[in-house]
């Protein structure tokens, strides 16, 4: 596994808290006590939507990566979920794996990402899927909020 941000005193590893479910049992704890987690193997920490006649189109994927079958929400998350599985790089992929939590100031915020994804180096990876004209105002401040997440403990996250 990687090092954590070689800047231990980085305020967003205190000023962030993950929940997520492990083993069957909830925790919620800050990032920069559980950033080594193997967020991978989480379950997720919602139930997926699955309202007929709704707009979103869920369903789930069996990876050949994880040996499993990994959710999704959109057509676009499960295009982008075939993607991160034929990518060689890849080695684990968990959907919805935590609930990322934060103030901004005015109130508290929390984010649920598509993905969390492990890589063959131990790196891990953040992923939310949106279409450019579908992203909201508090979406992309969510958005931002997570990067500045991820690159406290150096994951990557390319924005959705």
């Amino acid at each position: 596994m990687p090092v954590a941000s070689l800047v231990y005193d980085d305020p967003a590893l205190s000023a962030f808290e993950l929940d997520f479910v492990e083993s069957g049992e909830r925790c919620r704890l800050a990032l920069g006590q559980v950033w080594n987690r193997r967020f991978e193997s989480v379950d997720p920490v919602r139930e997926f939507r699955w309202a007929k006649g709704g707009q979103g189109f869920a369903g789930s994927y069996f990876s050949a990566t994880v040996g499993d079958h990994v959710g999704y929400e959109s057509w676009l998350e499960r295009d982008r979920l075939i993607l991160l599985d034929r990518e060689p790089a890849v080695v684990g992929i968990a959907s919805q794996p935590f609930w990322l939590l934060w103030h901004d100031g005015q109130r508290q915020r929390r984010h649920a990402p598509d993905y969390f994804v492990r890589l063959a180096d131990g790196r891990g990876r953040v992923v939310d899927v949106r279409a450019d004209d579908r992203i909201e105002r508090a979406d992309a401040k969510a958005f931002a909020a997570t990067e500045l997440a991820c690159r406290a403990v150096g994951w990557e996250f390319p924005g959705p």
